[in-house]
């Protein structure tokens, strides 16, 4: 760029945006890259501090940083990402509809291991709605070189996808409720509201609910006439301990379905099971789930609404951020429990 006083600066172009600070009431570019300076702008400048402007004059090689900006853009952005124009030289990612913020780590550590690139996101595996930004790209110098934008977008095509929404699938749920003491009318159902309010944040409702006593037989007949009657999501609440009494696990293991994890390293949630019946999801959902704001289930359910194949690994990896700090006012999601 070329320095030039803005006493001479009529009739020239910005190479940048111009950020001007009104403390309290604005902040935001006074004048945009491309605009072309008037005799009014004059005393705005001066007001702003700026005795100098800078003209385009890029050395070989070199791109603005809002050209870059809209190409990393262009390579990022995967299904249900949108993004608009540069602001400040910098381009927000929003979510087109709702559903669940997938991120490549390793494609985004790799872009931003490639000097002055800046790709932030939020969390791999975030639930979000419409419109919500969940990343923002930009350079950090005014301009940059052309090589390291490509570097980028040779990223972009190693990798099947960087950043995603994935939108919610359609399920039909099926709620199992064991106890003898809910089963026999000792105490209220508390389990089912909670379901039915945590499954409502994300649109779904239950579309069968049946309340069985603590015989492994029953539970696994429930568990196979839900199935046969086309729920292809099945909640199966309490009896999740290792109590000699506590028969969900083994009722859900004799349907026949595959255990994918019973236990996982997560604070509360500890004895949530994963089981996967002729595809159908089978959830056995311990007793915190009514207690606790934020559980296991918070962090896996929009997972499995959205589809995502869920592993051993998966859930093994949960424990590095899996302990919930129990907070007298919750803020999940927005903190750190079931993020790593």
């Amino acid at each position: 760029m070329k320095k030039v006083p803005v006493a001479d600066s009529v009739g020239m172009v910005l190479s940048h945006d111009m950020t001007r600070i009104i403390p309290g009431k604005f902040k935001g570019p006074a004048f945009k890259k491309g605009h072309v300076i008037k005799p009014e702008d004059i005393p705005v400048l001066l007001s702003m501090g700026k005795d100098h402007i800078y003209v385009w004059d890029p050395p070989a090689g070199h791109i603005h940083e809002n050209d870059a900006a809209y190409r990393i853009a262009k390579a990022v952005a995967g299904i249900g990402i949108s993004y608009g124009e540069p602001h400040e030289g910098k381009i927000s990612f929003k979510a087109e509809h709702d559903g669940l913020l997938r991120v490549n780590k390793e494609a985004v550590n790799q872009i931003n291991s490639i000097m002055y690139m800046c790709l932030s996101t939020l969390h791999d595996n975030f639930p979000v709605t419409r419109e919500k930004i969940v990343a923002a790209t930009r350079v950090i110098p005014l301009t940059i070189e052309d090589k390291a934008v490509q570097e980028v977008e040779s990223l972009a095509e190693k990798y099947s996808w960087i950043i995603k929404v994935v939108q919610y699938k359609p399920f039909n749920i099926g709620v199992v409720i064991t106890g003898n003491e809910v089963y026999y009318g000792r105490i209220n159902d508390a389990f089912g509201p909670v379901l039915r309010d945590k499954l409502g944040e994300y649109g779904y409702s239950i579309q069968e609910q049946c309340y069985m006593p603590d015989e492994p037989a029953k539970i696994t007949e429930a568990i196979l006439n839900m199935h046969k009657n086309g729920r292809n999501l099945i909640l199966v609440a309490g009896g999740m301990s290792v109590d000699p009494d506590d028969n969900t696990p083994g009722a859900i293991k004799n349907t026949g379905a595959k255990i994918i994890t019973y236990g996982t390293p997560v604070l509360p949630g500890a004895m949530f099971m994963v089981a996967e019946l002729e595809g159908t999801v089978v959830l056995g959902l311990p007793a915190c789930v009514i207690h606790a704001k934020a559980t296991i289930l918070d962090i896996m359910l929009p997972r499995i609404l959205a589809g995502e194949p869920v592993s051993r690994a998966d859930i093994t990896r949960l424990g590095v951020g899996g302990l919930c700090e129990s907070c007298s006012e919750c803020r999940f999601p927005h903190c750190g429990f079931g993020k790593n």
